[in-house]
């Protein structure tokens, strides 16, 4: 029986509409902390000038496998096998990188490997597309983003909303710059990064 995140549906048709025009001219895509497979599906068909590779830690690659197995796309491969935190990741020549709803359920310390494999793998001009709710300065957007964050801490201490400008020093220092911050609905946005 294949996984199912009901977020997925709600969120595929915005996150598309944002990231279709920035990966208008890419190739090839590798998505990390693919979850439950849905968006590697979904942006694979809609995006069919683009190889997609989903990629997450072993306990996710049945349902993921599920997915793709029936969803039969030319365009999808994986999933790969990748914890962000592994030495070095597998080296697929990709001119972009999607993650969503990644950050806020990782340790700081997968934060900060999850930015410098990107900025390992990415060539120049490469794109890093992060989807998720953030803080700005330290504050909340909202309300409903202050009660999940306390929810993802009890949860899990070590994970939690991450702040927009402390990932902006992460990107700086794996030599990527900001292209463009989306808002999206129930206030979580698009951070786009360019590898400068």
């Amino acid at each position: 029986m294949k996984p199912y995140a009901e977020s997925c549906d709600q969120n595929c048709e915005p996150i598309l509409s944002v990231i279709e025009p920035l990966l208008r001219d890419r190739q090839r895509v590798r998505e990390v902390g693919s979850g439950t497979g849905q968006h590697a599906v979904y942006f694979a068909r809609k995006m069919p000038h683009l190889t997609w590779y989903a990629s997450d830690r072993p306990e996710s690659h049945p349902g993921i496998r599920a997915w793709l197995e029936e969803a039969q796309l030319p365009n999808l491969e994986g999933p790969v096998e990748l914890d962000v935190r592994q030495a070095s990741w597998p080296q697929y020549q990709v001119d972009a990188v999607f993650s969503a709803n990644t950050a806020h359920i990782m340790s700081w310390e997968a934060v900060v490997a999850l930015f410098a494999g990107v900025g390992g793998l990415l060539d120049v001009n490469g794109l890093m597309c992060l989807y998720g709710p953030f803080n700005y300065a330290g504050r909340y957007t909202s309300q409903s983003n202050q009660r999940f964050d306390a929810w993802l801490r009890q949860r899990d201490p070590q994970s939690g909303i991450q702040d927009f400008n402390n990932l902006g020093e992460l990107a700086g220092e794996a030599g990527m710059l900001l292209q463009a911050d989306y808002e999206m609905p129930m206030n979580n946005r698009i951070l786009c990064w360019r590898k400068g």
